[in-house]
């Protein structure tokens, strides 16, 4: 009789296989991030040396500080969190609200409503510029960051922020709401000291998806903003690239400035973050 392997082998084997796998996608992942730190600490003419070297002769932790003499990078960082604070916060506000009626309160069109939402993230956001930028110059809010702030929250990023949270809030056992019914508890009660506790992971969610879709973001800015003072990181990094050429040493240390906080929150909210990405597609 032919010998066959063990289950617990064969398992054993597949596991390593799985693991392997997964090592190896994230090693060329971690390629361009390893990259950029460092060149960050390379001098120009190290950059493009061949055969390329991961580790540079010598950290040059200059260019570091050259960065913050060349272009008002600390302005940059400010105007970024705190547009990507404020985007955020209103985001999850007005987005759990949406989700939690479209999820929980019965009312006439429900559906149709819902669809026609979702439909808005279909539409490129590049077709719906211009008339977008005519509209805020009418209000005369050109140049200001309110464009920045107001469109992520009400438009195709807080429709999906929308469909997030009601994906989680309909994965929630309705016998919670129904014992705070009888219990007396109204809509916003149940909403605010029953709903969101548990829908913690499902904000972590959309909490780290916006904010790095806000913080990455470079075509408003860049419509809408004109004076350097009260421009976002992604628009100040394009200042390292002129008619002469790249300055990658600095673009290079920005860039690694520019991930901390990203780093930071994925850091803090991950744990809810895997639970929320499980458990947001749960039910229809």
């Amino acid at each position: 009789m032919k010998a066959t392997s063990p289950p617990s082998l064969r398992k054993s084997l597949g596991n390593i296989g799985t693991y392997a796998a997964l090592v190896l996608v994230s090693l060329v992942m971690l390629v361009p991030f390893l990259w950029m730190i460092s060149t960050s600490f390379k001098e120009p003419q190290d950059i493009f040396k061949y055969p390329p070297r991961f580790i540079p002769k010598s950290f040059n932790f200059h260019n570091y500080v050259e960065v913050f003499d060349r272009i008002p990078f600390g302005s940059f960082y400010v105007n970024s969190v705190y547009i990507a604070f404020v985007v955020v916060i209103g985001t999850a506000f007005f987005a759990s609200l949406a989700g939690y009626s479209f999820a929980r309160i019965p009312f006439a069109g429900r559906n149709i409503v819902f669809l026609i939402l979702l439909s808005a993230m279909m539409i490129p956001h590049e077709v719906t510029a211009i008339p977008m930028f005519l509209f805020m110059r009418e209000l005369g809010w050109i140049d200001t960051h309110w464009p920045l702030v107001l469109l992520p929250i009400f438009g195709a990023g807080g429709v999906f922020g929308i469909f997030v949270m009601r994906q989680f809030f309909i994965s929630i056992p309705k016998e919670l709401e129904e014992a705070a019914m009888i219990d007396g508890c109204s809509r916003f009660r149940i909403y605010g000291q029953i709903m969101l506790p548990i829908a913690k992971p499902g904000i972590a969610t959309l909490t780290i998806f916006t904010f790095v879709t806000n913080w990455n973001e470079f075509f408003d800015p860049l419509i809408f903003i004109n004076t350097r003072s009260l421009m976002t990181l992604p628009l100040g990094l394009s200042l390292f690239t002129d008619e002469v050429g790249t300055a990658w040493h600095y673009l290079m240390s920005a860039t690694v400035m520019a991930t901390v906080p990203l780093l930071i929150v994925f850091f803090f909210a991950q744990r809810q973050f895997i639970e929320g990405v499980a458990m947001t597609g749960l039910k229809e």
